[in-house]
């Protein structure tokens, strides 16, 4: 889970699980830990990497997630897919935001194209909050299609029909 040595969770591990399991079913590679998001970045020779920071934002993580999963089962997709959750992979979304998002501002959740070592893509919060996943899918495999040459789906169309999205949000709380 975590160490001494890391900043602890914000959030209830166990009710994020089905928010890390969307992204890990397809295909996903978490990056829990600084040292593991260094050895991704550093190794990525002319690879492209989709990065998403995932997030218990309703609002925004809502759409974002179903269409991360959507865009990968495009015919052509990135090399690798990785994710850090923030509030829960604290020290490692630090460092990508430090190490690689350096020029954006922080955004969770938030999707990144990245190429030797550099962002070539960025879809901030304030760019997901409000779209549906299609919108946001349709977006992302245009950008597939111009930088990345990895054929697509991430898995099978039969794994993924049977993928149910996490849907959690602390905007439903009644007003009376």
């Amino acid at each position: 889970m975590f160490n001494i040595n890391q900043k602890p969770p914000i959030y209830d591990p166990e009710a994020v699980q089905p928010m890390r399991d969307e992204l890990t079913y397809v295909g996903f590679e978490e990056l829990l830990t600084p040292e593991k998001a260094k050895e991704v970045f550093s190794g990525n020779q002319d690879k492209t990497i989709f990065l998403v920071i995932n997030s218990v934002c309703g609002c925004a993580a809502g759409s974002a997630r179903p269409a991360a999963t959507l865009a990968l089962q495009h015919s052509v997709i990135p090399d690798k897919f990785v994710t850090a959750f923030a509030g829960q992979d604290r020290d490692a979304v630090d460092f990508i935001r430090e190490n690689i998002l350096g020029d954006y501002p922080p955004s969770s959740p938030s999707m990144a194209l990245i190429k030797n070592g550099k962002v070539i893509y960025f879809l901030p919060r304030h760019r997901i909050e409000g779209r549906y996943a299609e919108e946001i899918a349709e977006e992302l495999t245009k950008v597939f299609e111009q930088h990345c040459s990895n054929k697509g789906p991430s898995i099978p169309k039969e794994k993924y029909d049977k993928l149910v999205s996490a849907k959690a949000c602390g905007s439903k709380i009644p007003l009376a």
